[in-house]
């Protein structure tokens, strides 16, 4: 391929598949191991990432003899992709890239959801819907599903985690801002696909029971509490029980700045790729 001229306005996706545009033309990046090792230097945000922690996510803990003169290879290959706007820097046994010049969607996304979160608990609820919507839009699928399979059980997996956190946030909001009906049909599908997860299943029993469906709002409670004892052996968190007697009581109201914050977007840091 021809080499990226410098200045090259340069994007990486990995919310979804992994992929790289520069000047405008996509790059697959040629393979799953190079994919990953991009998408681990992305991960740990300009920090450097030692070889062993590389070798860790592109070989699990079986690497070849030849690790050291891969990972070298697929760095020198990606240099290449790039360009000079994207510098990857070896320093003394690891690796770093400069983010400085470039356009990456999960900090995008933080960035969003970050100010989302600021928004939502400062009462301003069509600005915090805005800018949720605009944090889950970013996405593309699971991140980090085209790497290794290593990549995909550490990050990708709490990848998945932020962006649910992010979700129910979006539909906090919009609950305050009366969109109730409207929501039924998409926390109806969440909570088929999540059963397990309590905040979906509240959400849904708000917009039920402020939709007049009081009854099934109980029905669901209650599939919902006998789903947990089968399941897991607990009962009820009250995320679910308040919502439940709420219902009981026709006291419906949803105020997300006083709801259980949800969970972090952001995780620290040192605990990025290479764990």
């Amino acid at each position: 391929m021809q080499d990226p001229a410098a200045g090259e306005c340069v994007r990486i996706r990995i919310l979804g598949p992994i992929r790289a545009f520069v000047g405008g033309r996509e790059d697959a990046l040629g393979g799953v191991k190079q994919r990953t090792m991009l998408a681990a230097l992305l991960l740990a945000n300009g920090r450097p990432l030692s070889d062993t922690q590389i070798s860790r996510l592109l070989w699990d803990w079986d690497p070849p003899s030849t690790a050291g003169a891969q990972i070298h290879t697929y760095a020198s290959r990606l240099r290449k992709r790039l360009g000079v706007t994207v510098p990857i820097t070896r320093l003394r046994s690891g690796y770093r890239i400069d983010m400085s010049q470039l356009w990456c969607d999960q900090v995008e996304f933080e960035d969003l959801a970050r100010a989302g979160q600021t928004a939502l608990g400062d009462g301003q609820w069509a600005q915090a819907a805005e800018l949720l919507r605009r944090a889950l839009d970013l996405w593309d699928g699971e991140a980090l599903a085209d790497g290794t399979k290593r990549l995909a059980e550490t990050e990708g997996l709490a990848w998945g985690e932020r962006r649910l956190a992010v979700h129910e946030s979006r539909i906090e909001v919009d609950l305050a801002l009366g969109r109730h009906r409207a929501l039924v049909a998409e926390l109806t599908g969440l909570v088929a696909a999540f059963p397990l997860r309590e905040r979906f299943r509240a959400q849904l029993m708000i917009a039920l029971a402020r939709s007049a469906r009081q009854a099934d709002a109980v029905r669901l409670f209650n599939e919902g509490r006998r789903l947990l004892v089968d399941e897991l052996g607990v009962d009820p968190s009250p995320v679910l029980t308040d919502t439940y007697q709420e219902i009981l009581t026709g006291d419906v109201v949803w105020v997300p700045a006083q709801a259980r914050p949800v969970a972090p977007v952001l995780l620290d840091a040192h605990s990025g790729a290479g764990r």
